[in-house]
């Protein structure tokens, strides 16, 4: 699945919902969606908060596979900046 497709369906998911920050999933080679604005996109910009992963590791949390928690304490995935913007992430997905 292209990020361009993930981006996508985080936008569709979106709609109805407010999600106050920025917050970027960085999939180091692979690219980087940015939340902000009440949308998703793949033009890398800055943002109140990173998250590190990988793409399917990505893909595994919007699909409720991979618990943000676990992820970070395994190791999956990584935060760094704001991290009541990352809080927000789950009330969002979850």
């Amino acid at each position: 699945m292209a990020l361009e497709d993930i981006a996508q369906g985080i936008s569709d998911g979106l709609q109805g919902k407010t999600f106050a920050g920025s917050l970027k999933f960085d999939c180091g080679s692979d690219g980087v969606i940015i939340l902000a604005d009440g949308t998703a996109s793949t033009d890398n910009r800055d943002t109140d908060c990173t998250i590190s992963l990988t793409q399917e590791n990505l893909v595994k949390l919007l699909t409720g596979k991979l618990n943000p928690m676990t992820g970070v304490m395994m190791g999956k995935l990584k935060i760094s900046g704001d991290m009541a913007t990352a809080m927000k992430l789950g009330k969002l997905i979850g």
